[in-house]
């Protein structure tokens, strides 16, 4: 029986995987031309799963060499006699399995790089087919000046190729964490961001590699059909599997994994049975949520914003020449949304503020224990919210004086945060949506059991913009049809008199505190 698979390349005869038949047909389009490109894409999105996919429907019509740079070491780089000598044997045996013949008129023996071009011409001329050279993991020992000779090498063996003045391979793509622009600036992390690159001769490479809610759909169905479910909810559960993942691949194998293997559901899963799902993974430790927080905690600049963006809500313009942008984009944590900056995806919102929570409590060395005793705010399945953000606001007075407005200022919303969740942690789970407004606001959306609760936090800017957040939020609880919302307000004034305030708009209740 087949199993959804989370680690290394996905076999369709082993695994459930998602048909990415229209994505591997536009890059083919690019082989086709003769293209040379990159496939840079964050750690587990699919790449070398790609690449395995690529190379099977290549291997009629063009001889493939398919090789990794994973696992080889420093060693290759020392200097070009051994890197030539790595490089040609990785491709001896590459073709050892496709095509002996070439294989074994391989010289794998150390020699200069301008050998090893000579070389590559000769490899170019023992096969009437066209020869495709794929690169898994390359930026694994990408982080010297050797690598980008290398590149160099091959640049100018196509532009002479071109000129009918040399042999070289058809079309050559390189996959890894990092693209070539990124590579030199990952050489000297120091200087000052460059981008002429010895790779200028490849094509950009637009293709999204991440899931959509149709393309999620077919490794549903296949698994329903093999376990033998209805087939009534497949549209839906794969939307949901979307709502929480942005079909990031790993996210969405690891979601349906945790239901099959260790939730063990033997029936069509349920919206109830994807919480449970997110719940689990939430609290578990991978090397891909290892690899976010590395990456967030080994860049100030990084963690500042991302900081920003999912705590304070900032909205930012997506401008990909920014460095800041760029980095976050390519180790995955962000995504363009429509012009705007965004966290890639609601699992890793989670997971990120999680991990800020746990810094900022233990920074602060705040005892939230005297407020939040969680069996104090439960009524059967439900949250008395109202109590909760009471004693919010009995906290915030207590523990935070005037000499800590600035400190409130920056970290209202993830203080907030961090009283809440020993609260609903086991049973529910909160997600944030930045709303798009004048005050620039952040909805936190806590679900609990199967309750919705929808909660408003934003500082106090003055009376008429409250007027106008306050008919936005029942708009809001209007669109995700709630009937109350709540209300917290960070006011910083030294004499507002403000405390709680029940309002009424329309047919919408709103319970608003004064922090």
């Amino acid at each position: 029986m087949k199993r959804f698979n989370t680690t290394g390349v996905c076999v369709p005869k082993k695994h459930y995987m998602v048909n990415i038949e229209n994505k591997l047909k536009q890059i083919m389009k690019l082989i086709e031309n003769g293209e040379y490109f990159t496939i840079n894409k964050p750690r587990q999105f699919g790449k070398t799963t790609t690449m395995f996919l690529l190379e099977k429907k290549l291997k009629n019509k063009y001889t493939v060499i398919s090789i990794s740079f994973e696992g080889i070491g420093d060693m290759p780089f020392q200097n070009e006699e051994v890197f030539s000598e790595t490089f040609l044997n990785l491709m001896k045996k590459s073709l050892s399995f496709t095509n002996k013949e070439v294989s074994e008129k391989i010289k794998d023996k150390k020699m200069s790089m301008s050998q090893l071009s000579e070389e590559i011409t000769r490899i170019n001329k023992l096969t009437n087919k066209k020869i495709v050279l794929m690169i898994d993991e390359v930026d694994k020992s990408s982080n010297n000046q050797l690598f980008l000779n290398f590149l160099g090498m091959l640049r100018t063996k196509y532009l002479e190729s071109n000129k009918g003045k040399d042999y070289t391979f058809y079309s050559i793509i390189l996959a890894g964490v990092h693209d070539v622009k990124s590579l030199k600036t990952h050489i000297r992390p120091n200087e000052e961001i460059k981008y002429n690159s010895p790779w200028n001769i490849a094509v950009d490479f637009d293709i999204d590699l991440s899931f959509n809610s149709d393309e999620i759909s077919t490794m549903i169905v296949d698994y329903y059909n093999d376990r033998g479910y209805e087939l009534n909810n497949v549209k839906y559960i794969s939307e949901k599997l979307y709502y929480y993942t942005s079909g990031y691949p790993f996210l969405v194998s690891k979601l349906c994994q945790i239901i099959d293997e260790e939730m063990k559901v033997k029936k069509e899963w349920t919206d109830e049975v994807l919480q449970d799902a997110v719940k689990i993974i939430l609290k578990k430790q991978n090397t891909n949520f290892e690899s976010l927080i590395k990456n967030l905690e080994n860049n100030k600049k990084l963690y500042n914003f991302i900081f920003d963006l999912i705590i304070n809500g900032m909205e930012y313009e997506y401008n990909k020449f920014e460095p800041i942008i760029h980095f976050a984009e390519i180790y995955g944590i962000i995504k363009d949304d429509n012009g705007k900056v965004k966290i890639q995806n609601k699992i890793y919102e989670q997971i990120i503020y999680n991990y800020m929570i746990s810094k900022l409590s233990i920074a602060s060395r705040q005892d939230f224990s005297r407020y939040n005793f969680r069996d104090n705010f439960i009524i059967g399945d439900k949250l008395n919210m109202e109590l909760v953000l009471k004693k919010f606001q009995l906290f915030m007075k207590e523990q935070y004086s005037e000499k800590d407005v600035n400190f409130v200022e920056r970290n209202g919303t993830l203080i907030f945060l961090a009283f809440i969740k020993p609260i609903i942690n086991g049973k529910g789970f909160d997600f944030k949506e930045v709303q798009i407004s004048e005050e620039k606001r952040l909805d936190v959306v806590i679900t609990y059991s199967k309750y919705k609760y929808i909660i408003e936090m934003k500082k106090w800017y003055g009376e008429e913009y409250h007027k106008r957040g306050i008919k936005q939020l029942e708009q809001y609880l209007d669109i995700n049809n709630q009937n109350k919302g709540y209300l917290v307000i960070f006011d910083t004034r030294k004499k507002s008199n403000k405390k709680q305030e029940n309002i009424k708009i329309k047919n919408k209740e709103i319970f608003a505190v004064w922090v």
